[in-house]
């Protein structure tokens, strides 16, 4: 019998393994953040209205803050914010970048819907390529030493908050 009649089962085989191997990863659909682990990047951009603005010196302050890049043209902006909210009643610090917008939109967009940001500013994109943002939402945790210790792309929703932002929130406080 030829060693070539082996050939179709072991490639069939392997191929298997490579997929369940695959199928085996945290999470598949996470885009990978060259910034978790290091500082976050450095600032630029204008206040929002008369809203206190965001500055390095605001991120290197000791305490854990979320960083949420956001739009008013951006409807799961809209789906997250009543989250933002519910966060930010709880006293945990949320900074917010507003992104690529319309200073008097963004400004009619938290008169409508509430402001959950402890200050805010805007941001033309420079600042969101600094920190690698694909699009909005995208939030991410800084622990009290200004290390990104976690990007989350998408909006954040009770599953989200559940089982991935609170559990870094944790862990960057060292609880």
């Amino acid at each position: 019998m030829s060693p070539l009649v082996f050939l179709p089962p072991l490639v069939f085989f392997g191929l298997a393994a490579l997929f369940l191997i695959g199928m085996q990863r945290d999470n598949p659909d996470a885009l990978p953040s060259t910034r978790v682990g290091g500082a976050a990047p450095v600032l630029e951009g204008a206040a929002l209205g008369s809203n206190p603005q965001l500055t390095d010196a605001l991120l290197a302050e000791p305490g854990v803050k979320l960083v949420n890049f956001w739009a008013s043209w951006c409807a799961p902006c809209r789906l997250e914010h009543p989250i933002l909210e519910a966060l930010a009643d709880e006293g945990v610090t949320i900074y917010g970048i507003n992104y690529k917008d319309d200073p008097g939109n963004a400004q009619g967009f938290l008169d409508e819907l509430g402001n959950p940001y402890t200050a805010i500013m805007t941001d033309e994109g420079r600042t969101a390529i600094k920190w690698g943002v694909y699009g909005v939402p995208e939030t991410f945790v800084v622990d009290g030493n200004g290390q990104v210790t976690l990007r989350f792309a998408g909006p954040i929703t009770q599953e989200i908050l559940a089982h991935t932002i609170r559990p870094a929130l944790q862990a960057a406080a060292g609880q």
